[in-house]
C-alpha cells in the first residue's frame, strides 16, 4: 500500500446461493486451498481491514483477523451485500476493494492501480469485452454508502446499477493488463467447468 497510515478496506462478497455450481463453490479446493481464501490473500496485499459477507447463516472459515458480517436479509442480492460489507468497516476506512468469495485468480497490483485511480473517481472498474464488469470494484466508501442505501430503498439489487449513480472510472484493458496479462483478475467461478479455466 502507498501510504501505510491509511487503513484501506476489502469487501470479499460470498452471500449468494452457489446454485449453478451445485454445492458450496467457496469452499471448493483451488491450487490446494479454499476458493474463498484465495480470494483473501489477494485482498490482504491491499488492505488492511477485510470484511467477509455471507449469507444470514452462513458461516465459513476464515482467518482470524478477517471479520465476518452477514447480509440482513437471505439472497437479496450484491448491492445489499456491499452495503452489509461497509456497515461492518470502521468509520476512518475512507477507500475499499469489493470482490467476490468465487473469485481465486485476482492479481492484487491490479487492485492496487485501482484503488490509485480513486482520486478521480468514487468508483474503479476494469474493462472486458467493452463494456465495465461490476467485479472488481474499488470504491470510495463515504460517498458510495448513501447511494447504495438510496438504490436498495429502490429496489435495486444489481452492483452494476451503482456504475451509473456516482463518478465511475474504467479501467481500459490494456492499462490494468499491464499487471495481468491474462486477465485473471476477472475470472469468477459459477459452474464447476470454471475451474479448469
Amino acid at each position: 500500500m502507498s501510504d501505510s497510515t491509511e487503513r484501506v478496506g476489502a469487501i470479499v462478497l460470498a452471500g449468494g446461493r452457489s446454485s449453478r455450481f451445485g454445492r458450496d463453490k467457496l469452499a471448493e479446493p483451488v491450487g490446494g486451498r479454499p476458493m474463498l481464501d484465495r480470494a483473501i490473500d489477494a485482498v490482504r496485499a491491499v488492505a488492511t481491514d477485510i470484511v467477509v459477507v455471507s449469507t444470514l447463516d452462513g458461516t465459513p472459515t476464515i482467518p482470524t483477523d478477517v471479520t465476518l458480517a452477514h447480509d440482513a436479509r437471505a439472497f437479496e442480492g450484491p448491492l445489499a451485500g456491499l452495503a452489509a460489507g461497509l456497515a461492518a468497516l470502521d468509520d476512518s476506512v475512507r477507500r475499499a476493494v469489493v470482490v467476490g468469495g468465487d473469485m481465486p485468480s485476482l492479481v492484487p497490483p491490479v487492485l492496487e492501480r485501482m484503488l490509485g485511480r480513486l482520486e478521480y473517481a468514487d468508483a474503479v472498474v476494469l474493462e472486458a469485452d467493452d463494456r465495465p464488469r461490476p467485479l472488481p470494484m474499488a470504491i470510495r466508501s463515504v460517498v458510495l454508502g448513501p447511494v447504495i442505501g438510496r438504490l436498495l430503498a429502490g429496489g435495486e439489487r444489481r452492483l452494476r446499477a451503482l456504475l451509473t449513480e456516482v463518478r465511475t472510472e474504467t479501467l481500459d484493458q490494456e492499462t490494468w493488463r499491464q499487471d495481468d496479462p491474462e486477465g485473471a483478475s476477472l475470472r469468477d467461478v459459477d459452474v464447476p467447468e470454471d475451474l479448469s479455466g
